[in-house]
């Protein structure tokens, strides 16, 4: 008789679909898992991210964190950003603009006058009757009165007119405001043309300043003009030497802060 054989039952795992569920489950998992991280959300790490990403600087200091095919060996420190500190200080970048270039350039502008001045002093041996100095108001050209005027009067003399055409020629390159002021001594004048110092030397400094334009054909309005009289002098009026020295016209031309105190 044939021996039965017991046919033994073959253990092949769980089925199939215990897989699929599982694989769903694990999804769920990581799903909710994300949810919560995303929940708790530190404010202040936010907030720097979102700042580094506003500010631009991020890429033009820093590298790509990406690899480049063929990377350029000769990349200079400064373009890649490795020595720069600007992007951690940014609030301590230099805050230059239109305004400040434009001062600067006009700072020269006087400088050079000043320069070119001094030295057409020097050449013509004229710093004894004409001297420029540089103050908070600007370049200041003193010129005393044997050198532009007769006495008692506002006529400019052919001795002036060449330093005031040489002016001109500077005033030219520059648009500064320019003030021109007239000086007397204390001595009294009194006749049908002058009643007093202040018309006399009112009426020198207003003659400068059409020498001026009508040679030059400046604009009117960059021009303006005084006369103090015997109000300012720059040495006691006690003698007749210290009168020559008040008697005088200032030319003025001014920092750009000074021509707005001005007006």
């Amino acid at each position: 008789m044939k021996r039965r054989q017991i046919k033994k039952s073959k253990n092949n795992g769980a089925p199939k679909w215990m897989v699929t569920y599982s694989d769903m489950v694990t999804l769920i998992l990581v799903f909710f898992i994300l949810l919560f991280s995303m929940s708790q959300v530190d404010s202040a790490k936010f907030d720097a991210i979102s700042e580094s990403f506003r500010n631009r600087m991020i890429f033009d200091f820093y590298p790509s964190p990406v690899p480049m095919d063929n990377p350029t060996e000769n990349t200079s420190d400064q373009e890649s950003g490795k020595n720069s500190n600007e992007f951690e200080n940014p609030t301590q970048l230099e805050n230059k603009n239109d305004r400040d270039d434009e001062g600067s350039q006009k700072e020269d502008s006087l400088s050079n006058l000043m320069k070119d001045v001094e030295e057409y002093l020097d050449k013509n041996k004229l710093n004894n009757v004409i001297s420029a100095s540089r103050t908070e108001r600007g370049v200041v050209l003193v010129l005393q009165e044997r050198i532009l005027f007769d006495s008692g009067e506002a006529a400019i003399l052919d001795s002036g007119k060449p330093f005031l055409n040489k002016i001109g020629t500077l005033l030219k390159r520059i648009p500064n405001h320019v003030k021109v002021e007239g000086h007397t001594d204390s001595r009294p004048i009194s006749n049908f043309r002058y009643p007093s110092n202040w018309e006399l030397s009112g009426a020198r400094a207003s003659s400068v300043i059409r020498y001026l334009i009508k040679q030059n054909n400046f604009d009117e309005s960059r021009f303006s003009f005084v006369g103090y009289g015997d109000t300012k002098p720059i040495v006691p009026n006690d003698s007749e030497k210290n009168w020559s020295k008040n008697r005088r016209v200032e030319i003025v031309i001014l920092e750009n802060d000074a021509e707005q105190k001005d007006e």
